[in-house]
C-alpha cells in the first residue's frame, strides 16, 4: 500500500508560477493561522501536513479528555480552515486538498461514534446534499467543493457522479437538507438542473440549488427556479452560511448575490 506519508508534495505539485506568486510557505501559513493550544495544533498539523495516522491517533487520545464537538471544532476543522487557505492561494492543490479532507473527515466518523455512545449527535451549522449532474462523470470540481463545506463543518451528503433526476429528488425529500448543489463539466448534462428543480417544485420542495461547473453561467442556472451560480467551489460556504445563518431565501440571495458570492466581487 502506497505510505502517502512520505510523498514530497512540495517537489511534485510544483509551479514556476505559484512560487513566484506565493511569499508564504506552507509552514509559514500554518503558524500564522492554525490553533494556539494544544491538542489541538497538533492535530490541525496532521491534518494540513496531510498525515491521516497521525490525525486518528490524535482524535482518539483527545477523545479521552475532550467533547468531540470540540474535537471536531477546534482540532480537525481548525486544520482544514488552514489547508483551504493553502489551496486558496495556489499553495496547494486537489490532491493535498482531497487527502487532507479525507483525514478529517475520518476524525469526524470517530467524533460521532463517540457521541452516538452517549445517544449524541454531531452539531452542525447544516446540510448540503451534493451531486454530479446525469450522464456527467466529472466529479472533481464537486470533490473540491465538498471538501470546502466540510472545511466549513457542514454535514455532506456526496451523490457522486452521474446521479438520475429521480434519485436527487428522493435524496433531497429524505434528508431535507438546507442547501442542494449540482456540477456539470458538459453542456449536455447541464440541462439536469432545471429539470431537478421542476421534479422539486412539483414536491412541493424549494430551496437554494447550486448550479457550477465549467459548462455552466450565471444567465443559465438563474433562468430557473432555485438556481444559485456558484463560480467557485469557495462561494458554496459563503451561500450556505447565508442559509443557515440569516435564513436566506434563494430570492434573497439572487438579490443580494454581488454582496454574498466571493467570485461575484
Amino acid at each position: 500500500m502506497l505510505d502517502i506519508g512520505i510523498i514530497e508534495y512540495e517537489n511534485v505539485f510544483s509551479r514556476y508560477d505559484v512560487k513566484a506568486e506565493s511569499a508564504v510557505s506552507p509552514e509559514e501559513l500554518f503558524e500564522e493561522l492554525a490553533p494556539e493550544e494544544e491538542p489541538w495544533k497538533s492535530m490541525a498539523e496532521d491534518v494540513v501536513f496531510l498525515n491521516p495516522d497521525g490525525v486518528e491517533s490524535k482524535v482518539k487520545e483527545a477523545l479521552e479528555d475532550y467533547d468531540p464537538q470540540e474535537v471536531i471544532n477546534n482540532g480537525l476543522i481548525g486544520g482544514m480552515d488552514v489547508v483551504s487557505e493553502l489551496y486558496g492561494r495556489g499553495i496547494y492543490f486537489l490532491p493535498q486538498l482531497v487527502i487532507a479532507g479525507d483525514a478529517m473527515s475520518n476524525g469526524i466518523t470517530l467524533c460521532e461514534e463517540k457521541l452516538a455512545e452517549s445517544g449524541e449527535e454531531r452539531e452542525t451549522p447544516g446540510k448540503v446534499v451534493m451531486h454530479v449532474a446525469e450522464g456527467d462523470p466529472h466529479d472533481i470540481g464537486k470533490d473540491i467543493a465538498a471538501a470546502m463545506l466540510k472545511a466549513a463543518g457542514y454535514e455532506v451528503i456526496d451523490m457522486g457522479r452521474d446521479v438520475a433526476v429521480e434519485d436527487v429528488v428522493d435524496m433531497v425529500k429524505e434528508e431535507s437538507p438546507d442547501l442542494l448543489t449540482g456540477t456539470a463539466l458538459m453542456t449536455t448534462t447541464q440541462t439536469a438542473f432545471p429539470r431537478v428543480a421542476k421534479r422539486l417544485a412539483e414536491e412541493g420542495i424549494e430551496l437554494p440549488f447550486i448550479g457550477a461547473g465549467g459548462a455552466v453561467n450565471s444567465a443559465y442556472v438563474h433562468s430557473f427556479d432555485c438556481g444559485i451560480y456558484a463560480d467557485d467551489a469557495a462561494d458554496g460556504p459563503a451561500i450556505a452560511d447565508a442559509i443557515t445563518q440569516k435564513g436566506m431565501t434563494w430570492q434573497d440571495l439572487r438579490e443580494e448575490y454581488d454582496d454574498i458570492v466571493p467570485s461575484a466581487v
